[in-house]
Order: structure tokens, then C-alpha cells, then sequence
């Protein structure tokens, strides 16, 4: 019986640095894993146009984007959420008040605020964009402003006391440390995605098996009962079932190939 896999993407397939490594051994398993039959996706908190060519070529069956507010299987878009245009409006208005520095991800796009307190962490991100060709053009200003998710930066006069009781009452806040957060519409998580495509395909939960490395990877370890955290990963080391070796030295070919997935 075939298995399915889901990947995170930065510190699991990708190095999370500036290198951006997909290390051999990892394009050689999901090469492997795929010619025995078995199932491959990402589950990432990237939307989907961040998914860069590197990613998209080795050839996985589908992309679970966004935390789980976009899935794409078999090049067909089967789920995408997005707020209502006047309430990512509102947010962003919230966001301001605030002070903390936003980027808003949509599915085809970031949206920059001109408005809003602008950082050192916004500074490196958006110069990485630049380096990869991303278009950092559009803003919050444009008519058609809207998003999926966003993630923030706080500043020293920033209120988060008002931050989290205000997008708490829409949103999932994850604390990704250094003062950055990821905020994701509620009711949707990895996890969920995760189960949509369980149902879709009729797999068992007991032949899925999910790798991560982040706190944002939580809820779809929690989701399967083969989770796996990379190494280097301390933070999720209670949470999965198996820990692997770091992403460069073959963490996601010694996973599969412990659970004999190739």
C-alpha cells in the first residue's frame, strides 16, 4: 500500500539561509520514495507563489501552501481561503495602530505598508526578495490588496497586548521566536490540509508521515502518527516520533530510509 509524505520546505528540503540548499541526498529520496509508489507533498507556510522552481521541480504530487489555506493536487487549486477584501483592510488598519511590521502574503504576491513602522527584520527580507527576483512593488495601498496570511515583526513601541487580543479573534498566532509571528486565519493549520488530502485520496492515517523542523510544523506532526523533526530541531524533539540528522548531512534520505519509504 502506498504512503504519503509531507514536507516542510525551509530547514527540512531547503537550507534556511542564504544559500538555499536542496542538498543531494534529498533530491535523490523523493526520487526514490516516488519510483516505489509512495506520495510526496509540501506543506509549507509559504503561499504559493514563494514555491521556487527548484522546489516545484523535484517533482512533487502537490503543494499545500499558505498553513493550509491553499492546496494545489495534480495541478488542480482544490482549496484556496482568502479573507474578504474589506476585513484584510480592516487588519491592516489594526496592524498600523499596532506598530508592528507587516508583510502580507497572498497567493500570488506580498503586499508591502508604506505606513506602517518599517524594521530592520522587513529591511533583510525584503533585499532577499530583490536578490530572488521577487516583485516587492505591490502595497497595501493598491486596490486590490488582499491576502492569505501575514506574517509580522514587533518594534520597541509596538502593542502587543492590543496585537493579540485583536487578531487573536481571527487568527492563529504562532510565535516563530526573535520577535517574528506567522498569523493564519483560524481553522486552517498544516493539519488540516493534511486531512483533506487524507480524505481525498483515501489514504490511512497510519501511512502518512510528515517532516519539519519549525514551530509552524506543529500541528502537522501532531497530525500523523510518523511525524519527524530534523535535526537541530530541539523544540519539536517531544512532539515526533523519530528524530533525524541535520538537512546536510542527508537528514531527509535517513528518515525515509527508516522508515523504509525507499
Amino acid at each position: 500500500m502506498k504512503s504519503v509524505i509531507f514536507f516542510d520546505i525551509d530547514g527540512t528540503v531547503v537550507t534556511e539561509d542564504e544559500r538555499c540548499i536542496i542538498p543531494e541526498s534529498t533530491r535523490k529520496a523523493i526520487a526514490l520514495t516516488r519510483e516505489m509508489g509512495n506520495l510526496t507533498f509540501i506543506n509549507t507556510g509559504r503561499t504559493a507563489f514563494n514555491i521556487s522552481p527548484e522546489v516545484r521541480n523535484l517533482g512533487f504530487d502537490g503543494f499545500l501552501c499558505g498553513c493550509g489555506t491553499y492546496i494545489e493536487y495534480g495541478n488542480e487549486v482544490i482549496l484556496h481561503y482568502t479573507p474578504e477584501k474589506n476585513f484584510c483592510r480592516e487588519i491592516a488598519r489594526i496592524i498600523r495602530e499596532c506598530r508592528v511590521t507587516p508583510v502580507y502574503e497572498y497567493s500570488d504576491c506580498y503586499f508591502f505598508d508604506d505606513k506602517a513602522v518599517h524594521n530592520a527584520g522587513l529591511d533583510y527580507f525584503m533585499n532577499v526578495f530583490v536578490e530572488n527576483g521577487t516583485d516587492i512593488s505591490r502595497k497595501v495601498s493598491d486596490h486590490d490588496f488582499i491576502f492569505d496570511k501575514f506574517v509580522i515583526w514587533t518594534n520597541p513601541e509596538s502593542d502587543m497586548e492590543r496585537f493579540n487580543r485583536e487578531i487573536s479573534k481571527y487568527f492563529s498566532i504562532i510565535d516563530r521566536g526573535n520577535g517574528f509571528y506567522e498569523n493564519v486565519p483560524l481553522g486552517y493549520t498544516k493539519a488540516t490540509a493534511i486531512d483533506i488530502i487524507l480524505e481525498k485520496l483515501n489514504i490511512p492515517r497510519e501511512r502518512a508521515y510528515a517532516i519539519g523542523d519549525s514551530m509552524n510544523d506543529l500541528p502537522m506532526l501532531k497530525a500523523v502518527p510518523n511525524s519527524i523533526a530534523m535535526g537541530g530541531a530541539e523544540k519539536l524533539y517531544p512532539f515526533v516520533s523519530y528524530v533525524t540528522s541535520d538537512i546536510e548531512d542527508d537528514g531527509i534520505f535517513n528518515a525515509l530510509k527508516h522508515f523504509r519509504l525507499i
